[in-house]
Parts: C-alpha cells; sequence; structure tokens
C-alpha cells in the first residue's frame, strides 16, 4: 500500500499548477527518487514524450541528475538537449536550490547544450535575442567561458555586423513603416523580436508581423489581430486563416491555448476554424476508448467544479470513441448534453448554462442515476471537494452498481476547492481502487490527465510507463533551429 501511495502522489504532483514554485513541484520528486528511484526514471522518461505542461520536463529533467544512477543522469542529459534555455535554467535552478545537486553530468550537458548553439550563429542569434537573460544565467551560474560570438552579443554588448541583433538595432532605428515592414520580412525576425522592435503597428508592419508568425503565435494572438483589424483586411485574412490550417499539425501549438483562443476571438468563423483545430490535434493524440462518466459536484460553493467539468469536457470531447455521458449534481443528479464529440468551448458552456452551485453534497446521486438507467460505463471521473454530506452515498451505489451492472469501472476523483479527502477514506475502508488528482485551477495542467483517460486501465498504463526505455545519448546530436528558444 506504501509503495502504491508513492506513485499515486507523483501522479497527482503532475495535475498540479503548472505555474507552481518549484519548491513545490521538487519536493514529492524527491521522495519518490528515495523510494521508487527505478519507477520515477521510467515515468520522467515517459512524460517527456507523452507530457503536456513543460515545465515538468524541467523538474524531471533534474530529478534525472539528482538520481544515483548513472543512467538516469545519462537519460537528463539527452532530455536537457531538447528544452529552451530558460527551460534549463529552472533545470539548473531544482537541481542546485532544491535537490541539492549538481552533478559534474549537469554542467556537461549545459556546457555541450550552449556549445552546440555557439556553432550555429543563426540558432545562436534567435536565443540570445529572445532568452539572452537565460544564456547570460547559464553561463554564469556554473562557471562556462562564453565563446567570442556569445561574449561579443551577450556580454559586451557589441554584436558582430550582420548578426540578428544588429539587424534588430537597425529595425528600431527605422521610423518609415513601409520600411520596417521590408526588414522584418527580409531579414524574416521571429515575431517576438520584431513587435518588440517597432514602435507602431501600422497596417504594413502588422500584415508583416502576420508573415512571420508561426501558425502557434497566429492562434495565440488572435484577439491582438481582430482588435488591430487584421481579420476585416480580406488578404490579410485569408493569411491567418492558412496559418490557423497550418496550425492544426504543428507541434508547437497547445491545444489548451487554443481553446482560450477561440473563447477570445468575437469573429465566429475564425473561432469556429479555430474550434476545428483544436479538435484535430486532440483526436491526433490518441483516443478515449471506455465509456465514460464525468459527474459534476455544484453543491456550495462549488463553480470551480462547474468550471473545471467545462474545460475538461472541451478536452476529452474530441477524445471519445466510446459514450460520453455528464452528469450534475448535488443531493440530485441530471444529466447535461453536449453535442457529440465537441471539443469546442462554446458547446460545453452552452450546456452547462443555469448550472449554478448550491445544495448540499450526495456524490452517489449520479452514480443512482446511471443505476436507474441502465447506463455501462468503464470509468467515473468525479470532479468534487469529497465533502459528501448526504445519502445516496458514493461507495453505496458504487458497490450497488457493481452488483446490479455487473461492471465495477475506474474511479477518477479530480479534487477542486478547499478539497478534503473524506471521499478518499471511505473508499479505502470499502478497498475500493481509485485514482487522485488535484486540480487548483490551472487549464494548462487539466491536459496531464487525458494520458491517464485514454489508455484501457491504470495497470496498462502502469505497463507502459515501466516499458518506456531511457533515452540514451547520440553520437553527434545536431542543434535544431526550432528548439532555439
Amino acid at each position: 500500500m506504501f509503495e502504491r501511495d508513492i506513485r499515486l502522489g507523483l501522479m497527482d504532483s503532475l495535475l498540479s499548477p503548472a505555474k507552481a514554485e518549484l519548491k513545490d513541484l521538487v519536493k514529492i520528486h524527491a521522495d519518490a527518487l528515495e523510494l521508487d528511484v527505478h519507477f520515477y526514471g521510467h515515468l520522467a522518461a515517459w512524460f517527456h514524450q507523452h507530457g503536456r505542461v513543460r515545465s515538468f520536463r524541467e523538474v524531471f529533467t533534474a530529478g534525472l541528475f539528482s538520481s544515483p544512477m548513472p543512467e538516469h543522469r545519462e537519460a537528463g542529459w539527452v532530455m536537457l538537449q531538447s528544452l529552451a534555455p530558460h527551460q534549463v535554467v529552472n533545470v539548473v535552478r531544482a537541481a542546485k536550490q532544491h535537490f541539492r545537486k549538481a552533478p559534474r553530468t549537469l554542467r556537461s550537458a549545459v556546457v555541450d547544450f550552449l556549445r552546440q548553439r555557439e556553432a550555429n550563429p543563426f540558432v545562436f542569434d534567435r536565443a540570445a535575442m529572445r532568452q539572452g537573460k537565460a544564456l547570460k544565467e547559464l553561463y554564469a551560474a556554473l562557471h562556462i567561458a562564453p565563446g567570442a560570438r556569445a561574449q561579443s552579443v551577450l556580454f559586451a554588448r557589441k554584436p558582430p555586423e550582420g548578426s540578428l541583433a544588429a539587424k534588430v538595432k537597425a529595425l528600431a532605428n527605422c521610423t518609415a513603416p513601409s520600411e520596417q515592414a521590408l526588414m522584418i520580412l527580409d531579414l524574416k525576425l521571429p515575431f517576438p523580436v520584431a513587435v518588440g522592435a517597432v514602435r507602431q503597428l501600422t497596417p504594413a508592419v502588422l500584415a508583416a508581423l502576420v508573415e512571420v508568425m508561426t501558425p502557434a503565435e497566429t492562434m495565440n494572438h488572435l484577439k491582438m489581430l481582430e482588435a488591430r483589424g487584421a481579420l476585416e483586411h480580406p488578404e490579410l485574412r485569408q493569411r491567418i486563416e492558412e496559418k490557423l490550417k497550418e496550425a492544426a499539425t504543428d507541434g508547437r501549438v497547445s491545444d489548451l491555448k487554443g481553446l482560450k483562443a477561440a473563447k477570445a476571438v468575437k469573429d465566429d468563423n475564425i473561432r469556429h476554424q479555430v474550434e476545428a483545430v483544436v479538435q484535430q490535434r486532440a483526436s491526433a493524440q490518441g483516443s478515449i476508448v471506455r465509456s465514460t462518466a464525468i459527474l459534476v459536484d455544484k453543491s456550495s460553493s462549488l463553480t470551480v467544479a462547474i468550471d473545471a467539468a467545462m474545460q475538461l469536457g472541451a478536452l476529452v470531447g474530441g477524445l471519445m470513441k466510446a459514450d460520453l455521458h455528464v452528469l450534475v449534481f448535488d443531493t440530485v443528479s441530471r444529466p447535461i448534453k453536449v453535442p457529440v464529440g465537441s471539443a469546442s468551448i462554446a458547446d460545453w458552456e452552452r450546456a452547462f448554462q443555469g448550472v449554478v452551485a448550491n445544495g448540499a453534497t450526495s456524490i452517489g446521486s449520479p452514480v443512482a442515476w446511471l443505476r436507474a438507467n441502465k447506463v455501462e460505463v468503464e470509468q467515473l471521473v468525479v470532479i468534487t471537494d469529497e465533502e459528501e454530506n448526504t445519502a445516496p452515498y458514493f461507495h453505496d451505489q458504487l458497490e450497488l452498481y457493481q452488483r446490479e451492472m455487473g461492471l465495477l469501472p475506474s474511479v477518477t476523483l479530480l479534487k477542486v476547492g478547499h478539497a478534503s479527502n473524506h471521499l478518499e477514506r471511505q473508499l479505502l475502508q470499502r478497498q475500493i481502487a481509485f485514482d487522485t488528482y488535484q486540480f487548483t485551477g490551472d487549464i494548462f495542467s487539466l491536459a496531464n490527465l487525458i494520458p491517464m483517460l485514454s489508455r484501457p486501465g491504470r495497470l496498462e498504463l502502469l505497463m507502459e510507463i515501466l516499458s518506456t526505455p531511457l533515452p540514451v545519448r547520440q553520437t553527434s546530436p545536431a542543434v535544431k533551429s526550432n528548439r532555439a528558444s
């Protein structure tokens, strides 16, 4: 039971806030390293492939460098090379300040990370322009002597002729909008660099910025583009729509940011296109093949549960290859109807219109509804604070459901608000298996629940994690320009 608790605790940490303090994320990783180091290594490798929140990769990478196992430190070396400079800084900080370990392997990995980028002026200049502060911290924190270009660009502030820094300086000194637009296009300046160098977003400059935007940047800045009138210009609108189509297959696009973008933009056609992109990308991530019921606690003060349900619903809607049932409950339960296969946050918000948080709590009531209506499900996702205070009770109804339906669905508790562990204690007493995740309002951490729901079952997920091989170093790794920032 103790070993199970450590593994569940580590899984629970994956659903903590994506922007949590490093020390809060590190503690459970350090405990897992001490008590189940082999599982930790495979989980780190699995998360590096399937995880959706980038900040957790930093903690896993730092944890691997802190492991007593040489193969874990080797895996950390490999994983670090694929991170952005600011993420590498966080790895170093976590290792030194929180894990209290900074082995020579970590310094060697950072040296190689920096030298590879120095060897490619195109890559280095873009990294220095967008994340110069992070690069400077890496050189200083680990006492690494910068190469000649790094010295001139980062520390001497005398960028060589023809460098990106010199070109951006020329752009900033230019006052003619048409010339600024041409410079942005000719130099192919990254959008974050170009937008920071111009003083005014004239129509010509805006058109140039759209051209250099990546599909991810286009989606993330739709609200700004709409406010600046870009969607009202036919040719510019067409280019934006083309980039949104490209977003469907761009690995840098975040599904969750797509949901936020769809919610923020007012143009109906653009919003529908963004939602279609999100749905297409979600479908590419896999599918949920087990019939699922999402049970949403709408008792007093649990507006957060309703919000979490809408966000989770939009994420899983496009993944469902089996039946999905959504029920809200206080002391009684009722179903919520959403379009089949919908990944539209607008659809889920419309479905939840009129659902208000009030009343006492009977978590067993939606299971009773499933029993009464002979609805067969293979997994239950319960969004609640666990404060059940009214019959019918969840554990009783679950046992009745198993007896009458011949099914025992897996149970996932998504804890929200100021949650207790009341329901968990009841389930433990009845020896009912469950998984628990703490959700504190960060939509980006919800994505980590998807791999858990899309696997056939808990045992299969555990086997998949344990069978994930640790990455090993290649003889001559090459730097890709899209990893520079």
